[in-house]
Protein backbone atom coordinates (compact mmCIF):
# COMPACT_ATOMS: atom_id res chain seq x y z
CA UNK A 1 0.00 0.00 0.00
CA UNK A 2 2.63 2.87 0.80
CA UNK A 3 4.86 1.87 -2.69
CA UNK A 4 1.64 2.05 -4.78
CA UNK A 5 0.51 5.08 -2.74
CA UNK A 6 4.16 7.46 -3.15
CA UNK A 7 4.03 5.88 -6.95
CA UNK A 8 0.39 7.57 -7.23
CA UNK A 9 0.86 10.86 -4.79
CA UNK A 10 4.27 11.48 -6.64
CA UNK A 11 2.22 11.27 -10.18
CA UNK A 12 0.00 13.63 -9.06
CA UNK A 13 2.56 15.96 -7.68
CA UNK A 14 4.34 16.13 -10.86
CA UNK A 15 0.85 16.79 -12.84
CA UNK A 16 0.48 19.78 -10.79
CA UNK A 17 4.05 20.89 -11.16
CA UNK A 18 3.76 20.73 -14.90
CA UNK A 19 0.01 21.97 -14.66
CA UNK A 20 1.71 24.78 -12.67
CA UNK A 21 4.32 25.56 -15.21
CA UNK A 22 2.01 26.14 -17.92
CA UNK A 23 0.00 28.24 -16.26
CA UNK A 24 3.14 30.40 -15.28
CA UNK A 25 4.30 30.45 -19.26
CA UNK A 26 0.82 32.81 -19.23
CA UNK A 27 1.25 34.63 -16.21
CA UNK A 28 3.01 38.40 -16.86
CA UNK A 29 1.24 39.70 -14.52
CA UNK A 30 -0.02 40.09 -10.68
CA UNK A 31 -3.96 40.67 -12.58
CA UNK A 32 -3.00 37.20 -14.75
CA UNK A 33 -1.96 35.54 -11.92
CA UNK A 34 -5.18 36.62 -9.27
CA UNK A 35 -7.90 36.08 -12.26
CA UNK A 36 -6.04 34.89 -15.19
CA UNK A 37 -5.55 35.18 -18.37
CA UNK A 38 -7.64 33.06 -20.90
CA UNK A 39 -10.89 31.65 -21.46
CA UNK A 40 -12.29 29.54 -19.15
CA UNK A 41 -15.07 27.44 -19.66
CA UNK A 42 -18.05 27.68 -17.26
CA UNK A 43 -17.83 23.99 -16.81
CA UNK A 44 -14.18 24.28 -15.69
CA UNK A 45 -14.79 27.02 -13.26
CA UNK A 46 -18.13 25.20 -11.97
CA UNK A 47 -15.68 22.58 -10.86
CA UNK A 48 -13.40 24.88 -9.71
CA UNK A 49 -15.35 26.21 -7.63
CA UNK A 50 -17.18 23.29 -6.32
CA UNK A 51 -13.62 21.43 -5.82
CA UNK A 52 -12.66 24.93 -3.63
CA UNK A 53 -15.59 25.06 -1.35
CA UNK A 54 -15.00 21.69 -0.90
CA UNK A 55 -12.05 21.13 1.23
CA UNK A 56 -10.05 18.83 3.54
CA UNK A 57 -12.83 19.85 6.38
CA UNK A 58 -15.77 17.81 4.07
CA UNK A 59 -13.69 14.93 3.43
CA UNK A 60 -11.82 14.40 6.12
CA UNK A 61 -11.94 16.73 9.67
CA UNK A 62 -16.09 17.15 9.68
CA UNK A 63 -16.58 13.31 9.09
CA UNK A 64 -14.51 12.47 12.08
CA UNK A 65 -16.79 14.78 14.00
CA UNK A 66 -20.19 13.60 12.62
CA UNK A 67 -18.26 10.09 13.92
CA UNK A 68 -18.26 11.25 17.39
CA UNK A 69 -21.64 12.96 17.72
CA UNK A 70 -23.35 11.00 15.12
CA UNK A 71 -27.08 12.46 13.37
CA UNK A 72 -26.97 15.75 15.36
CA UNK A 73 -24.00 16.68 13.54
CA UNK A 74 -24.66 14.98 9.74
CA UNK A 75 -28.12 17.08 10.23
CA UNK A 76 -25.92 20.11 10.51
CA UNK A 77 -23.17 19.48 8.34
CA UNK A 78 -24.72 17.59 5.47
CA UNK A 79 -28.01 19.24 5.18
CA UNK A 80 -28.80 22.58 7.31
CA UNK A 81 -25.48 23.98 6.16
CA UNK A 82 -25.49 23.10 2.55
CA UNK A 83 -29.09 23.99 1.74
CA UNK A 84 -28.22 27.45 3.10
CA UNK A 85 -24.57 27.87 1.17
CA UNK A 86 -25.64 26.49 -2.11
CA UNK A 87 -29.30 28.68 -2.12
CA UNK A 88 -26.51 31.81 -1.27
CA UNK A 89 -24.22 31.31 -3.95
CA UNK A 90 -26.83 31.35 -6.65
CA UNK A 91 -28.40 34.19 -5.21
CA UNK A 92 -25.11 36.58 -4.39
CA UNK A 93 -22.91 35.31 -7.45
CA UNK A 94 -24.49 37.37 -10.14
CA UNK A 95 -24.41 40.38 -8.68
CA UNK A 96 -20.89 40.27 -7.25
CA UNK A 97 -19.77 39.82 -10.33
CA UNK A 98 -21.52 42.17 -12.46
CA UNK A 99 -19.66 44.83 -9.49
CA UNK A 100 -16.83 43.16 -9.50
CA UNK A 101 -15.85 43.55 -13.10
CA UNK A 102 -17.32 46.91 -13.21
CA UNK A 103 -14.46 47.68 -10.84
CA UNK A 104 -12.21 45.36 -12.06
CA UNK A 105 -11.76 44.01 -8.79
CA UNK A 106 -8.21 41.45 -8.20
CA UNK A 107 -9.67 39.97 -4.88
CA UNK A 108 -12.45 40.46 -1.98
CA UNK A 109 -10.12 43.66 -0.15
CA UNK A 110 -10.24 45.52 -3.52
CA UNK A 111 -13.96 44.96 -4.11
CA UNK A 112 -14.42 46.57 -0.40
CA UNK A 113 -12.62 49.05 -1.26
CA UNK A 114 -13.79 50.44 -5.04
CA UNK A 115 -17.57 49.20 -3.43
CA UNK A 116 -17.58 51.71 -0.68
CA UNK A 117 -14.81 54.21 -1.76
CA UNK A 118 -12.96 53.38 1.43
CA UNK A 119 -9.56 52.83 1.16
CA UNK A 120 -9.84 51.68 4.92
CA UNK A 121 -12.60 49.52 4.66
CA UNK A 122 -9.94 47.74 1.81
CA UNK A 123 -7.01 47.37 4.67
CA UNK A 124 -9.07 46.15 7.40
CA UNK A 125 -10.51 43.39 4.87
CA UNK A 126 -6.94 42.58 3.88
CA UNK A 127 -5.57 42.25 7.17
CA UNK A 128 -8.39 40.12 8.28
CA UNK A 129 -8.08 38.06 5.60
CA UNK A 130 -4.84 36.94 7.86
CA UNK A 131 -7.62 34.70 9.65
CA UNK A 132 -7.70 32.81 6.53
CA UNK A 133 -4.21 30.99 7.65
CA UNK A 134 -6.10 29.00 10.03
CA UNK A 135 -8.13 27.37 7.16
CA UNK A 136 -4.73 26.46 5.43
CA UNK A 137 -3.16 25.03 8.97
CA UNK A 138 -6.81 22.53 8.85
CA UNK A 139 -6.33 21.80 5.31
CA UNK A 140 -2.93 21.05 6.05
CA UNK A 141 -3.45 18.49 9.46
CA UNK A 142 -6.20 17.02 7.61
CA UNK A 143 -3.52 16.48 4.45
CA UNK A 144 -0.93 15.09 6.47
CA UNK A 145 -2.72 13.12 8.68
CA UNK A 146 -4.03 10.92 4.43
CA UNK A 147 -0.74 11.17 3.38
CA UNK A 148 0.76 10.08 6.53
CA UNK A 149 -1.66 6.76 6.83
CA UNK A 150 -0.83 6.08 3.47
CA UNK A 151 2.36 6.07 3.37
CA UNK A 152 3.46 4.82 6.54
CA UNK A 153 5.40 7.67 7.71
CA UNK A 154 5.32 10.72 10.87
CA UNK A 155 2.36 12.99 10.22
CA UNK A 156 4.90 15.57 10.81
CA UNK A 157 7.42 14.45 7.71
CA UNK A 158 4.16 14.09 5.10
CA UNK A 159 3.54 17.98 6.34
CA UNK A 160 6.65 19.19 5.20
CA UNK A 161 6.55 17.42 1.76
CA UNK A 162 2.83 18.80 1.21
CA UNK A 163 4.41 22.49 2.22
CA UNK A 164 7.53 22.21 0.22
CA UNK A 165 5.24 20.58 -2.55
CA UNK A 166 1.94 22.63 -2.99
CA UNK A 167 3.58 26.24 -1.75
CA UNK A 168 6.19 25.69 -4.05
CA UNK A 169 3.79 25.11 -7.21
CA UNK A 170 1.97 27.36 -6.05
CA UNK A 171 4.52 30.22 -6.35
CA UNK A 172 4.67 30.09 -10.16
CA UNK A 173 0.98 29.00 -11.42
CA UNK A 174 -2.19 30.70 -10.50
CA UNK A 175 -5.37 31.53 -11.71
CA UNK A 176 -4.17 30.13 -15.07
CA UNK A 177 -2.97 26.87 -13.95
CA UNK A 178 -5.39 26.17 -10.62
CA UNK A 179 -8.45 26.33 -12.96
CA UNK A 180 -7.56 22.80 -14.58
CA UNK A 181 -6.19 21.23 -11.43
CA UNK A 182 -9.45 21.98 -9.84
CA UNK A 183 -11.55 20.46 -12.21
CA UNK A 184 -9.07 17.31 -12.22
CA UNK A 185 -9.70 17.60 -8.55
CA UNK A 186 -12.88 18.03 -9.20
CA UNK A 187 -13.62 14.81 -11.37
CA UNK A 188 -11.08 12.41 -8.80
CA UNK A 189 -13.32 13.71 -5.92
CA UNK A 190 -16.63 12.84 -7.64
CA UNK A 191 -15.21 9.74 -8.34
CA UNK A 192 -14.14 9.28 -4.29
CA UNK A 193 -17.03 10.68 -3.30
CA UNK A 194 -19.60 8.01 -4.90
CA UNK A 195 -17.24 5.32 -3.58
CA UNK A 196 -17.53 6.99 0.31
CA UNK A 197 -21.33 7.37 -0.25
CA UNK A 198 -21.49 4.00 -1.05
CA UNK A 199 -18.81 2.58 1.19
CA UNK A 200 -21.70 1.28 4.06
CA UNK A 201 -24.40 0.05 2.02
CA UNK A 202 -24.59 -2.86 4.05
CA UNK A 203 -25.36 -0.84 7.13
CA UNK A 204 -28.65 -0.16 5.34
CA UNK A 205 -29.70 -3.71 4.64
CA UNK A 206 -32.43 -3.14 7.12
CA UNK A 207 -33.49 0.57 6.04
CA UNK A 208 -33.02 4.28 7.50
CA UNK A 209 -34.33 2.47 10.68
CA UNK A 210 -32.31 -0.22 10.95
CA UNK A 211 -29.26 2.18 10.23
CA UNK A 212 -30.52 4.13 13.25
CA UNK A 213 -30.49 1.22 15.27
CA UNK A 214 -27.40 -0.14 14.81
CA UNK A 215 -26.43 3.87 16.22
CA UNK A 216 -28.69 3.68 18.88
CA UNK A 217 -26.84 0.32 20.04
CA UNK A 218 -23.19 1.67 20.16
CA UNK A 219 -24.63 4.97 22.00
CA UNK A 220 -28.51 6.34 22.19
CA UNK A 221 -26.43 9.77 21.82
CA UNK A 222 -25.67 9.30 18.46
CA UNK A 223 -29.09 8.76 17.66
CA UNK A 224 -30.43 11.71 19.15
CA UNK A 225 -31.14 15.38 18.46
CA UNK A 226 -30.04 17.02 19.39
CA UNK A 227 -26.74 15.70 21.25
CA UNK A 228 -27.09 17.66 24.97
CA UNK A 229 -23.83 16.29 26.34
CA UNK A 230 -21.70 17.44 22.73
CA UNK A 231 -19.89 20.14 23.10
CA UNK A 232 -20.97 21.61 19.13
CA UNK A 233 -24.42 20.57 19.21
CA UNK A 234 -26.21 20.49 22.02
CA UNK A 235 -29.72 21.81 20.80
CA UNK A 236 -31.68 23.09 17.64
CA UNK A 237 -29.92 26.73 18.05
CA UNK A 238 -26.43 25.10 17.18
CA UNK A 239 -27.57 22.78 14.69
CA UNK A 240 -29.79 24.56 12.44
CA UNK A 241 -29.76 28.48 13.52
CA UNK A 242 -25.84 28.77 13.72
CA UNK A 243 -25.73 26.28 10.87
CA UNK A 244 -27.94 28.65 8.30
CA UNK A 245 -26.06 31.75 9.59
CA UNK A 246 -23.10 29.98 8.89
CA UNK A 247 -23.82 28.65 5.75
CA UNK A 248 -25.12 31.62 4.27
CA UNK A 249 -22.00 33.85 5.70
CA UNK A 250 -19.57 30.56 4.11
CA UNK A 251 -19.85 32.05 0.44
CA UNK A 252 -18.27 35.38 1.02
CA UNK A 253 -14.56 33.85 1.87
CA UNK A 254 -12.34 35.59 -0.89
CA UNK A 255 -11.55 32.03 -2.53
CA UNK A 256 -15.14 31.33 -3.15
CA UNK A 257 -16.98 34.85 -3.96
CA UNK A 258 -14.21 35.72 -6.36
CA UNK A 259 -14.62 32.75 -8.81
CA UNK A 260 -17.01 34.36 -10.66
CA UNK A 261 -14.52 36.52 -11.83
CA UNK A 262 -13.13 34.28 -13.63
CA UNK A 263 -16.28 33.82 -16.39
CA UNK A 264 -15.42 36.05 -19.47
CA UNK A 265 -19.24 36.73 -19.99
CA UNK A 266 -21.64 37.03 -18.04
CA UNK A 267 -23.75 34.28 -20.14
CA UNK A 268 -21.79 31.85 -18.92
CA UNK A 269 -22.88 32.56 -15.29
CA UNK A 270 -25.54 30.03 -15.05
CA UNK A 271 -23.91 27.01 -16.68
CA UNK A 272 -21.20 27.52 -14.05
CA UNK A 273 -23.91 27.74 -10.76
CA UNK A 274 -25.27 24.39 -12.09
CA UNK A 275 -22.50 22.56 -12.49
CA UNK A 276 -21.06 23.61 -8.90
CA UNK A 277 -24.56 23.63 -7.17
CA UNK A 278 -25.24 19.55 -8.63
CA UNK A 279 -21.32 18.89 -7.53
CA UNK A 280 -21.39 19.98 -4.23
CA UNK A 281 -24.60 18.40 -2.93
CA UNK A 282 -22.74 15.63 -3.54
CA UNK A 283 -19.18 16.39 -2.30
CA UNK A 284 -21.70 17.51 0.92
CA UNK A 285 -23.29 14.27 1.28
CA UNK A 286 -19.92 12.91 1.83
CA UNK A 287 -19.71 13.54 5.72
CA UNK A 288 -22.08 10.27 5.96
CA UNK A 289 -18.54 8.41 6.03
CA UNK A 290 -18.11 9.34 9.50
CA UNK A 291 -21.08 7.48 10.46
CA UNK A 292 -19.80 4.49 8.67
CA UNK A 293 -16.36 5.30 10.31
CA UNK A 294 -18.18 4.81 14.06
CA UNK A 295 -19.74 1.41 12.84
CA UNK A 296 -16.34 0.33 12.12
CA UNK A 297 -14.88 1.67 15.01
CA UNK A 298 -17.70 1.66 18.03
CA UNK A 299 -15.28 2.84 20.98
CA UNK A 300 -13.40 5.18 19.01
CA UNK A 301 -10.20 2.94 18.89
CA UNK A 302 -7.94 1.52 17.05
CA UNK A 303 -5.61 -1.56 18.29
CA UNK A 304 -6.31 -0.23 21.47
CA UNK A 305 -4.83 3.47 20.88
CA UNK A 306 -7.42 6.05 21.06
CA UNK A 307 -8.94 7.27 17.30
CA UNK A 308 -9.14 11.30 17.01
CA UNK A 309 -11.67 12.96 15.08
CA UNK A 310 -9.32 14.04 12.37
CA UNK A 311 -7.72 10.51 12.01
CA UNK A 312 -10.89 8.99 11.83
CA UNK A 313 -11.43 8.90 7.80
CA UNK A 314 -8.18 8.33 7.12
CA UNK A 315 -8.05 5.12 8.99
CA UNK A 316 -11.16 4.07 7.78
CA UNK A 317 -10.37 4.09 3.93
CA UNK A 318 -7.02 1.96 4.92
CA UNK A 319 -9.22 -0.69 6.58
CA UNK A 320 -12.09 -0.53 4.37
CA UNK A 321 -10.90 -0.37 1.09
CA UNK A 322 -8.90 -2.75 -1.21
CA UNK A 323 -5.10 -1.53 -1.52
CA UNK A 324 -5.89 -0.15 -5.64
CA UNK A 325 -9.64 1.50 -4.24
CA UNK A 326 -8.09 2.93 -1.30
CA UNK A 327 -5.22 4.56 -3.85
CA UNK A 328 -8.19 6.11 -5.56
CA UNK A 329 -10.16 7.56 -2.40
CA UNK A 330 -7.15 8.44 -0.81
CA UNK A 331 -6.19 10.70 -4.14
CA UNK A 332 -9.89 12.01 -3.88
CA UNK A 333 -9.67 13.04 -0.30
CA UNK A 334 -6.28 15.21 -1.30
CA UNK A 335 -7.63 16.80 -4.13
CA UNK A 336 -10.32 17.66 -1.58
CA UNK A 337 -7.97 19.56 0.46
CA UNK A 338 -5.54 20.31 -2.41
CA UNK A 339 -8.15 21.92 -4.55
CA UNK A 340 -9.52 24.28 -1.70
CA UNK A 341 -5.20 25.22 -0.51
CA UNK A 342 -4.81 25.90 -4.05
CA UNK A 343 -7.54 28.41 -4.13
CA UNK A 344 -6.25 29.91 -0.82
CA UNK A 345 -2.62 30.68 -1.53
CA UNK A 346 -3.78 32.05 -4.74
CA UNK A 347 -6.51 34.69 -2.91
CA UNK A 348 -4.29 35.10 0.25
CA UNK A 349 -1.32 35.89 -1.61
CA UNK A 350 -2.82 38.32 -3.82
CA UNK A 351 -4.22 40.28 -1.40
CA UNK A 352 -0.76 40.46 1.24
CA UNK A 353 0.88 41.86 -2.14
CA UNK A 354 -1.31 43.96 -3.75
CA UNK A 355 -3.00 45.23 -0.12
CA UNK A 356 -0.40 44.91 2.50
CA UNK A 357 3.09 45.07 0.96
CA UNK A 358 2.89 47.15 -2.25
CA UNK A 359 0.36 49.94 0.11
CA UNK A 360 2.60 50.44 3.13
CA UNK A 361 6.89 49.64 1.77
CA UNK A 362 6.34 50.19 -1.78
CA UNK A 363 3.68 52.97 -1.86
CA UNK A 364 5.92 55.83 -3.60
CA UNK A 365 7.44 52.69 -6.31
CA UNK A 366 6.39 51.72 -9.13
CA UNK A 367 6.74 47.90 -8.96
CA UNK A 368 7.01 46.40 -12.67
CA UNK A 369 5.11 43.00 -13.29
CA UNK A 370 7.85 40.69 -13.07
CA UNK A 371 8.81 42.73 -9.52
CA UNK A 372 5.19 42.04 -8.34
CA UNK A 373 5.38 38.52 -9.01
CA UNK A 374 8.75 38.05 -7.92
CA UNK A 375 7.35 39.57 -4.12
CA UNK A 376 4.00 37.69 -4.68
CA UNK A 377 6.44 34.21 -4.25
CA UNK A 378 8.56 35.45 -1.36
CA UNK A 379 4.88 36.24 0.59
CA UNK A 380 3.89 32.61 -0.24
CA UNK A 381 7.11 31.43 0.94
CA UNK A 382 6.57 32.73 4.15
CA UNK A 383 2.86 31.98 4.54
CA UNK A 384 4.24 28.00 3.80
CA UNK A 385 6.74 28.27 6.90
CA UNK A 386 4.20 30.32 9.20
CA UNK A 387 1.26 27.08 8.05
CA UNK A 388 4.07 24.37 8.60
CA UNK A 389 4.98 25.93 12.46
CA UNK A 390 1.37 26.14 13.20
CA UNK A 391 0.41 22.77 11.70
CA UNK A 392 2.92 21.15 13.73
CA UNK A 393 1.17 22.62 17.18
CA UNK A 394 -2.02 21.55 15.51
CA UNK A 395 -1.26 17.66 14.97
CA UNK A 396 0.68 17.69 18.46
CA UNK A 397 -2.15 19.21 20.66
CA UNK A 398 -5.37 19.80 19.33
CA UNK A 399 -8.30 21.10 21.19
CA UNK A 400 -10.11 17.93 20.17
CA UNK A 401 -9.63 18.84 16.54
CA UNK A 402 -8.22 21.34 14.02
CA UNK A 403 -11.44 22.08 12.68
CA UNK A 404 -12.21 24.38 15.76
CA UNK A 405 -9.08 26.56 15.14
CA UNK A 406 -10.24 26.58 11.89
CA UNK A 407 -13.82 27.39 12.38
CA UNK A 408 -12.55 30.57 14.66
CA UNK A 409 -10.86 32.29 12.73
CA UNK A 410 -12.50 31.33 9.32
CA UNK A 411 -16.12 32.52 10.62
CA UNK A 412 -14.81 35.71 12.19
CA UNK A 413 -13.68 36.70 8.79
CA UNK A 414 -17.00 35.73 7.17
CA UNK A 415 -19.27 37.19 9.64
CA UNK A 416 -17.21 40.37 9.08
CA UNK A 417 -17.57 40.54 5.87
CA UNK A 418 -21.25 39.08 5.48
CA UNK A 419 -22.66 42.67 5.97
CA UNK A 420 -20.75 44.79 4.37
CA UNK A 421 -20.95 42.24 0.85
CA UNK A 422 -24.58 41.38 1.18
CA UNK A 423 -26.21 44.99 2.18
CA UNK A 424 -23.79 46.55 -0.73
CA UNK A 425 -24.95 44.08 -3.20
CA UNK A 426 -28.63 44.21 -2.48
CA UNK A 427 -29.39 48.10 -0.45
CA UNK A 428 -29.37 50.66 -2.40
CA UNK A 429 -26.90 53.31 -1.29
CA UNK A 430 -25.85 51.03 1.43
CA UNK A 431 -23.20 53.63 3.08
CA UNK A 432 -19.63 53.47 4.35
CA UNK A 433 -20.07 53.91 7.59
CA UNK A 434 -22.54 50.93 8.01
CA UNK A 435 -20.81 49.24 6.35
CA UNK A 436 -17.53 49.73 8.33
CA UNK A 437 -19.03 49.58 11.68
CA UNK A 438 -20.88 46.45 11.12
CA UNK A 439 -17.35 44.49 10.43
CA UNK A 440 -15.38 46.19 13.07
CA UNK A 441 -18.48 45.12 15.35
CA UNK A 442 -18.83 41.66 13.60
CA UNK A 443 -15.09 41.39 14.74
CA UNK A 444 -15.65 42.18 18.06
CA UNK A 445 -18.38 40.69 18.62
CA UNK A 446 -17.01 37.21 17.83
CA UNK A 447 -13.81 37.28 19.43
CA UNK A 448 -15.24 38.63 22.85
CA UNK A 449 -18.04 36.04 22.62
CA UNK A 450 -15.64 33.09 22.40
CA UNK A 451 -12.53 34.39 23.89
CA UNK A 452 -14.25 35.67 27.19
CA UNK A 453 -16.31 33.15 27.45
CA UNK A 454 -19.81 35.34 27.42
CA UNK A 455 -22.63 33.54 27.52
CA UNK A 456 -23.84 30.12 28.60
CA UNK A 457 -22.67 28.43 25.29
CA UNK A 458 -19.06 29.48 25.93
CA UNK A 459 -18.60 28.11 29.53
CA UNK A 460 -17.34 24.46 28.66
CA UNK A 461 -13.54 24.14 28.22
CA UNK A 462 -14.34 23.38 23.99
CA UNK A 463 -16.68 25.91 22.80
CA UNK A 464 -18.67 26.52 19.34
CA UNK A 465 -16.78 28.99 17.15
CA UNK A 466 -20.87 28.79 15.36
CA UNK A 467 -22.12 30.34 18.31
CA UNK A 468 -20.28 33.33 18.32
CA UNK A 469 -20.07 33.79 14.89
CA UNK A 470 -23.75 34.04 14.73
CA UNK A 471 -23.87 36.33 17.49
CA UNK A 472 -21.60 38.25 15.78
CA UNK A 473 -23.77 38.18 12.36
CA UNK A 474 -26.61 39.42 14.17
CA UNK A 475 -25.07 42.18 15.78
CA UNK A 476 -23.28 43.41 12.69
CA UNK A 477 -26.91 43.40 10.58
CA UNK A 478 -28.61 45.54 13.64
CA UNK A 479 -25.77 47.64 13.87
CA UNK A 480 -26.16 48.16 10.02
CA UNK A 481 -29.39 48.64 9.80
CA UNK A 482 -29.65 50.86 12.76
CA UNK A 483 -26.91 53.36 10.97
CA UNK A 484 -28.51 52.79 8.02
CA UNK A 485 -31.83 53.72 8.54
CA UNK A 486 -30.88 56.61 10.45
CA UNK A 487 -28.68 58.36 8.13
CA UNK A 488 -31.21 57.33 4.98
CA UNK A 489 -34.06 59.86 7.69
CA UNK A 490 -31.51 61.97 8.00
CA UNK A 491 -30.85 62.50 4.18
CA UNK A 492 -34.77 62.98 3.70
CA UNK A 493 -35.10 65.51 6.42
Amino acid sequence: MSLYAAIALGALALLSIILAIRGARKTKSLSDYALGSQQFSPLSVGLALAASMTSAATFIINPGIIGYYGLSAFIAYAIVLPIAALFTLVIVSKAFRQMGVKQGSLSLSHWMESQYQSPFLGKFFAFLSLLMLTFIVLIVVGLSQVIGSSLGIEVEQAMYILVVVVFGYMMFGGANSMVYTNTIQAILMLIVAALLIASGYEHFSDGIHGFIEKLENIDPNLAAVPYPESPLFRDFFEIILCQVLIGVAIIFQPHIITKSLLLKSDTALNKYLITAVIVEILFFLVVITGLYARLEFPDLSIDGSPLPPDQMVSVYVIREFPVWLGLIVILGLISAGLSTLEGLIQSLSTIINREIVQAYFFKKTELGENKKLLLNRIIIGLLALVSVIWSYQQIKDPNLSVALLAQNGVYAFFAAAFVPIAFGLFINNFNRLAATTAAIVAVITHFSTYYLRLGPYMQEEIRNPAVAASYAIIAACLSALVLYWTSAKKSRS
